[in-house]
């Protein structure tokens, strides 16, 4: 595993000035389980939100997952408000195929129908397989397909990235 040369920090200051730009009087932000559970949950606090954040996780809805079986995460999804009519702000560490946003999509409507479904991300690697695009990114960065970039964060919060081979 190496570190990728991206400070997370002040990307996470990006998002924080895009995410603020992107919010309705009614938004509630939901954070994708793991790192952009973390991203929410952080933005939540320094943007003042009241309430927490929700958590849903893309594991029930995945269409690989005759392939890789459930997710450890698949009991994550922690809505604490209602989803109908509201809109909804997905936050996510990493874009790339489009697959975990479109399954947490269906996800997120096994809930109720949202007013709109809008995504920020903190980095978007390119690499699309579905017409999915965030409203907000903090970077964009291109790297060889054979290659994961994952958000780590430390004991007291801080964000950092991890680069490697599958």
């Amino acid at each position: 595993m190496s570190t990728l040369l991206l400070d997370a920090e002040a990307l996470y200051a990006d998002l924080l000035k895009g995410v603020s730009r992107l919010l309705h009087p009614d938004t509630v932000l939901v954070g994708i389980w793991s790192g952009g559970a973390w991203l929410a949950e952080r933005l939540q606090r320094d943007l003042s939100l009241a309430g927490e954040p929700g958590v849903i996780s893309s594991s029930l809805h995945r269409d690989d997952f005759g392939s890789k079986g459930m997710s450890a995460s698949a009991d994550h999804t922690k809505l604490p408000f209602e989803v109908e009519g509201r809109h909804i702000l997905l936050i996510d560490d990493v874009l790339y195929t489009g697959r975990t946003t479109r399954a947490v999509i269906n996800e997120l409507f096994d809930f109720g129908r949202p007013a709109s479904v809008t995504l920020a991300v903190l980095v978007d690697r390119g690499g699309r397989e579905l017409p999915i695009e965030p409203a907000f990114s903090a970077a964009r960065v291109n790297l060889a397909a054979a290659l994961r970039l994952r958000l780590a964060r430390d004991e007291s919060g801080r964000f950092s990235f991890d680069v490697k081979g599958d």
